[in-house]
Parts: structure tokens; sequence; C-alpha cells
């Protein structure tokens, strides 16, 4: 049996855009992002086997679960169609296509769909965030913490500073990059937003403190959107291909993917790290688990990393996990310009959570769309030159759950 999986595109939604603003159900985000999908990619509504839902919260947000059964309302031939929902916080649709990897490489499907969403932008932001708490073992971490996860995230940035030491300035140039990388992406939630150095660097009225040392700008986006990607086999891929007029090794394929579960609580993962090197043991073993599952020796045979910088400090944190450098030393990547579009190692050329957006739910599904789009030089304003072959790090909770997958042509 060939155990080869390619990812043969999708869509994205506009993630600026506010749902419930515009009195729009949950499913209608998930329908724009299919019907999108059939346009982008040509499959066909036939084509598919199953549809697996990746979304953190629904039950919270929209008081709507079983998501998985509104793919089957999309399209009169989706009835008695496979779906199910799967949940694992900010990683619920990387786990989702985890899963569908494992589906086609059993021979159980050819064709799934991964659709990725949430809809946050129903509720103010302190309830958000309360809601974002369950992410955290709840109790103990986020009951009657105001912003319960800019508290857990500052507490990274602080153990990196105990350990290493950490500037708040190369924190400012992360989210700079961030931004500035957003203002080519079309969908980016930010893309149309104010953003320089100085502003992150400052304090005060503009860029006020969170909690601890994470401000405004150290923040991901709240976000309403949805992004769907197509797995399939190699058979499956060799006919669409062939349908396409394209030649297989033009699609990109999961090259390698890494899966661990890290302790809930934060202290408990940060007390275990504390005689290993790497602050975050168990992302760094998901990266390393996808490099050798890929054949890769090391982050510099990749061309750009999509990371899950929910915060400033979890993509300072990702820097130098891939291996970009030496333990602690991520500012030394910033300040040389590696993690630019441009630079060696380009890191959230989309924008990433802080530029791009982060509907919970649906990031893991958007870091393999861009990856997609990367390694098929159909990125636009934000490709990379000569990108082929990306990593994603997808993360749930404080890094409890960590997923990561190699894409390549």
């Amino acid at each position: 049996m060939n155990n080869n999986v390619y990812i043969l595109g999708g869509f994205q939604t506009d993630f600026a855009r506010n749902w419930a603003r515009e009195k729009k159900h949950i499913s209608a985000m998930m329908r724009e992002a299919y019907e999108g999908s059939l346009i982008t990619t040509g499959i066909k509504p036939a084509d598919i086997n199953a549809a697996f839902v990746g979304n953190f919260a629904a039950e919270l947000y929209c008081m709507q679960g079983h998501l998985g059964a509104f793919f089957a309302d999309l399209d009169p031939v989706f009835k008695g169609l496979p779906t199910c929902r799967y949940e694992a916080a900010c990683a619920s649709s990387g786990v989702a296509a985890l899963s569908a990897v494992a589906h086609i490489q059993a021979g159980i499907y050819d064709c799934i769909a991964i659709v990725g969403v949430e809809q946050m932008k129903t509720v103010d932001a302190a309830k958000g965030g309360d809601f974002l708490g369950t992410a955290a073992w709840y109790e103990r971490e986020s009951a009657g913490v105001e912003f319960p996860f800019p508290k857990l995230f500052g507490k990274l940035g602080d153990e990196y500073d105990a350990r290493f030491g950490l500037k708040a300035e190369h924190l400012a140039r992360i989210a700079e990059i961030n931004y500035a990388n957003a203002r080519r992406n079309p969908n980016a939630q930010t893309r149309d937003w104010y953003m320089s150095y100085d502003h992150a660097c400052a304090g005060g009225q503009y860029n006020p403190a969170v909690v601890g040392r994470i401000k405004i700008t150290d923040c991901s986006q709240i976000t309403d959107g949805a992004a769907i990607v197509y797995m399939a086999s190699e058979k499956f891929a060799a006919d669409y291909a062939a349908r396409c007029g394209i030649s297989l090794d033009k699609l990109p394929r999961i090259q390698g993917w890494g899966h661990t579960t890290a302790p809930m609580e934060f202290a408990v993962k940060i007390h275990d790290s504390k005689d290993n090197p790497y602050v975050l043991p168990w992302t760094r073993k998901a990266i390393t688990d996808a490099m050798k599952r890929a054949n890769i020796d090391s982050c510099w045979q990749l061309s750009a990393i999509e990371t899950h910088d929910c915060f400033t400090t979890s993509e300072y944190m990702a820097i130098d996990h891939f291996g970009l450098t030496e333990p602690g030393k991520s500012w030394q990547a910033i300040e040389q310009g590696i993690i630019e579009i441009g630079g060696k190692l380009p890191i959230n050329p989309s924008g990433g959570l802080i530029g791009c957006g982060h509907p919970v739910g649906a990031t893991g599904s958007r870091q393999l769309l861009d990856a997609y789009k990367q390694c098929t030089n159909t990125a636009g304003d934000y490709q990379v030159a000569g990108a082929k072959t990306v990593a994603t790090l997808n993360i749930g909770g404080s890094a409890t759950t960590n997923v990561v997958f190699i894409i390549s042509v």
C-alpha cells in the first residue's frame, strides 16, 4: 500500500469579517469555505469520501454542537457522508488533519475534506477570554482570571527571561514582521491596520498591557473564519492531477508529521522542563518527530514555517525549538532578519495568527492551506521565492497539544 498523502488545495474565508454582525450562522461560514474550495480546486462533491471538522468551542460561542452534520447539508450528494468533529483547543483542525492522514494511509478513504471553523465575535472580549480559558485547566488556571491565555503566555516569556534573558524589543519586532506580512495577504484580518515597530515597543493608551509583559500588539486576533483543505491518497491525487493537466509531482504531499501532548497545566510543563535545554520539550519533540519522518536533518532544509504565534512569546519559542538558533537565542534570528520574507527561513509569511487572524478551530487548516500555497507558488504577494518544503506548528492550549506537519513538492 502506498502511504503518500497529498494536499489538493482549498479555500479560506476573509478573516476580517464579523459573521454575527452579518447575522450569519456558523454553518454559513462552512458553506462559503466549501463552495469557494470547489472553485479553487476543481474538486467535485462526489469526489469527497468524508469530512472532518475542526472546532474548539462552538457550544460556547454559538450554542451549537454537532458541527460535522452541517457538512452533510452542503450538497444533496452528501446525505449519508461520514463526518465528524475534532476538538483539541487551538489545534482542533490540526488533529482533524492528522486523523485524515491516518484514514487515507489505512486505505479507508481516498479524499477527505478538512474544515476548520470558529465564530468568536459573538461575545465581548472578557466573555471570550473566559471561553478560551477552557483550553487550559479551567479551575486551576482560568477561573476568575480576566484574560487567562495572555497571562499563561506571558509566563512563557517570563520563563525565557529567567533562563536566558528576553528583551521586549525582540517581541515587538516579531509583531511588526507579522503585521507587515499580513499587509500582503488579501484574507488577513489586519491587512489594513496600522502597525510599526515603535508602536509595538510603546505602551500606554495606544498599546496597553493586557497582563504582565503581554501588550495588545503581542496578541493574536479574535477572529471569525473557516479554512478548508483537501487531503487525498496517491491514487486519487494521480487521477486528480491528470484531470487538471498537471504532473503528480507538482502536488504537495505530507512528508512528515509530529504529534505530542504535554501536561495540561503550564506550571507543570515548566517544572518538567527545568533540566531540559528547551523550555517546552514536548513541542520540540513534535517538531523533531516530524523532521525525522520527513528525512530532514535540520530546519535549514525548510523553505518557510507557518507557526502558532498566538502571542509573540510563542513565536519566540518556536524559533529556537525549530532549531534556527540554540535554545534561548531566538533573538539572533530576529536581529539577523532570518525570519522575514526574503530572509534565510521566513516565519509566518501569511501574517500568522497575529496578522492573519486566529479563528481558533480553523488555524491548523489555514496553516496547511498556506503551506500548500507556498509549495505551489500561489501565495501571491506573500509568496516565498522558490518554496518547496514548508513546516506548520499548530498548538492547543498552553502548548499542551502540539501538531507539526512538513509539506513538500
